[in-house]
């Protein structure tokens, strides 16, 4: 199935923390025009922190992969793998297949940056400078608090999405900012009991993991980001979500145990298997 990863803690020998082993996961659908944008956000200052990143193709249909393939060849230095889902997992089940190879790998933190280049990983530089992220099982990006800025982002699309961060907030009996953005982090150890495997595959697999936090009674810091929308083109059936979202936090509210352990899947998958198609192998 999977083979190991060869990554290893250090960048160059030029990584501020051995600590802690970062990992960076790109989820990466159809983005062949904005996933070079993406891996170019993962500068000096930023891999200082990280020791491997990688990108998880979800059976892209056009040339996302070849552009992370050259990416890796003219980048040899940067510790990066692709992955190909042997299936079409959805974005859900892309997240299911990086939490399993951070912890396969002994990763202590996943960082979620999507490969759609709406979002930017320096956002997060303040808590990763600080190690503010160690106080917490989870930071995850707000587009929608104070500090917060949007770009190419329509004001009903902000009204609305400020809406649903309401609507959560009163049934999960505590303040939810964002019930999913481009860019979250999570310690691995909160990940190891699995919890999230029977959590749908679909584009609303955050907005359970958002409900689960108060459920499990995890430590969760939400944090200001940037927000941009250019050549961006959204894969989401926005009126079928909407009324999925709607649904959600009424049955979580209702039976909440029933819920958090419910099997969720429409189509349940006993293991997210990948193929690597490439990896830069950094040394000691």
């Amino acid at each position: 199935m999977q083979r190991p990863s060869q990554f290893k803690s250090v960048n160059g020998g030029k990584r501020i923390s051995m600590e802690d082993k970062i990992l960076i996961f790109i989820p990466a659908y159809n983005c062949e025009k904005q996933i070079v944008r993406v891996l170019d956000q993962l500068d000096e200052d930023v891999m200082r922190y990280v020791s491997g990143v990688i990108v998880v193709n979800n059976r892209s249909t056009d040339h996302t992969e070849d552009a992370v393939v050259r990416y890796a060849q003219e980048h040899p230095a940067l510790p990066l793998a692709l992955l190909r889902n042997r299936e079409n997992y959805i974005l859900g089940g892309s997240h299911k297949v990086a939490f399993e190879y951070a912890m396969r790998n002994g990763f202590d933190y996943v960082i979620v940056l999507h490969g759609d280049d709406q979002g930017s990983i320096h956002d997060l530089m303040p808590i990763l400078e600080s190690r503010e992220y160690r106080k917490y099982d989870c930071c995850l990006g707000s587009r929608f608090m104070n500090g917060s800025r949007l770009q190419g982002y329509s004001l009903l699309r902000t009204v609305v999405n400020r809406c649903f961060n309401l609507w959560y907030s009163v049934w999960a009996g505590c303040m939810i900012r964002d019930l999913g953005s481009g860019l979250n982090l999570y310690h691995v150890p909160m990940l190891e009991s699995r919890y999230y495997l029977k959590y749908p595959d679909k584009l609303y697999f955050n907005a359970v993991m958002v409900l689960a936090d108060p459920y499990y009674r995890h430590a969760v810091k939400f944090f200001p980001i940037t927000w941009r929308e250019d050549d961006q083109q959204s894969n989401a059936k926005l009126i079928r979500l909407g009324i999925q979202l709607l649904k959600l936090p009424v049955a979580y509210a209702l039976r909440k145990k029933k819920f958090m352990e419910s099997e969720m899947r429409e189509r349940p998958v006993e293991s997210y298997e990948y193929d690597v198609i490439c990896e830069n192998v950094r040394s000691e």
